[in-house]
């Protein structure tokens, strides 16, 4: 992973918001925060994509080679942006910066100096690419049943349809959909673009199409690094 995590965000899923997975996953996690190694049942999950594993693993590995197994797969996976200064919005309801009033907040936001890089949570293929609407200039990338989303960053989209490419020169980024990224691997610089009031990269998450706080997986990250030291 790029970059140790010193600092968590609070955790904050709303019961609304809770498929069955998900209460699994917290109430797994949070016994794992009490008692690690724990042996649970696989959430069903495929172990080359999913956080899950960090946190549910087959009741037929011993609890020692899970711990393993559980660090070994989260030294793959890529803190999202560089020179991360703090969490400045949580996933959750909050107070609109621009409206006022209570709205869902679908991502983590995470401040950064303007033009620091953003890199790619997780190996996977680019989804799409857009550069209007709130989100900016974007980008969405599919890793098995995951899609993780970028928002905010500089440079622009070009083209249509298919053959839209999000492009940063300044930054050496070129990007179009179809295109396989590694873990790690730089996918754009933090900007303004879009519906902000200051740099930072909105990061979002959804599973199977279910949108899952970020904190959540940042925390398994976290468990996963203390496991390898």
């Amino acid at each position: 992973m790029n970059g140790r995590l010193r600092t968590l965000p609070r955790l904050s899923f709303f019961s609304q918001f809770k498929p069955g997975w998900v209460r699994a996953v917290i109430s797994t996690l949070t016994g794992m925060m009490t008692k690690w190694p724990r042996p649970n049942a696989l959430l069903g999950l495929g172990l080359a994509t999913t956080f899950a594993v960090a946190m549910a693993m087959p009741r037929a590995v011993p609890p020692a080679d899970a711990q393993d197994l559980t660090a070994a797969l989260w030294t793959r996976a890529s803190f999202p942006v560089e020179n991360f200064q703090t969490y400045t919005s949580p996933f959750g309801y909050r107070n609109d910066p621009y409206g006022g009033g209570s709205r869902f907040h679908y991502g983590l936001d995470m401040a950064a100096p303007s033009g620091s890089y953003i890199r790619n949570w997780w190996a996977g293929n680019v989804l799409w690419v857009e550069g209007d609407g709130a989100c900016g200039t974007s980008i969405a990338i599919k890793s098995g049943d995951w899609t993780h989303i970028y928002c905010h960053m500089q440079g622009r989209v070009e083209g249509s349809g298919p053959s839209k490419v999000l492009v940063d020169r300044d930054g050496g980024i070129q990007l179009r959909p179809g295109q396989s990224i590694p873990a790690g691997a730089r996918i754009g610089r933090v900007g303004m673009t879009g519906r902000t009031t200051g740099p930072h990269l909105h990061w979002g998450l959804k599973y199977q199409d279910n949108w899952v706080d970020p904190a959540l997986v940042l925390r398994a990250m976290y468990v996963g690094q203390q496991a390898a030291l």
